[in-house]
């Protein structure tokens, strides 16, 4: 029996469209976009996102128009895309991202990384207990976006499951 990868759920403003300063003006090809933050967004975690070896996941409040507009810069393929309940912020107590009940469903057990800009210790608690495979759920800083040592620690983690 073949191991499937595990799921890597990729949040898109914060992880790769920072908000931080000293980011680019917009540049000639994101003008009619209707989203200048895709002057922000760099390439190189594209490649590097595709190495960890996942099944990568849009887990983002962009629909399909992250695999439109955003997927190609980086040269990430056309992404399976979370379909948010309509009522996903009333599942779980206060403090719980309205992401997290949703994105443990959709893991099934699976072992999964989430990165996004926006998860905390209720995050954290409830995954702990409510996931029975392997989870990191990984912050990153939305003024950066994803730098080296983000990738440093998703690397460990996918690491730790071939091994494990």
């Amino acid at each position: 029996m073949t191991r499937r990868p595990p799921l890597l759920f990729l949040d898109v403003d914060g992880p790769l469209l920072p908000f931080g300063s000293g980011v680019a003006r917009p540049a000639p090809e994101t003008a009619g976009t209707g989203n200048p933050l895709l002057s922000r967004l760099r390439p190189e975690p594209g490649p590097r996102l595709l190495a960890l070896g996942c099944e990568l996941v849009r887990a983002t409040t962009w629909p399909d128009e992250a695999n439109e507009v955003l997927s190609p810069r980086p040269g990430l393929p056309e992404l399976p895309v979370v379909r948010w309940p309509e009522d996903s912020g009333a599942e779980g107590p206060r403090g719980l991202h309205r992401k997290t009940a949703p994105l443990v469903a959709w893991a099934g057990g699976r072992p999964f990384l989430r990165v996004d800009d926006e998860i905390g210790p209720v995050d954290r608690l409830w995954v702990e207990a409510g996931h029975p495979g392997p989870a990191l759920l990984h912050r990153v800083d939305p003024r950066r976006g994803l730098t080296g040592p983000d990738f440093t620690a998703l690397a460990g983690f996918t690491t730790a499951l071939r091994r494990g």
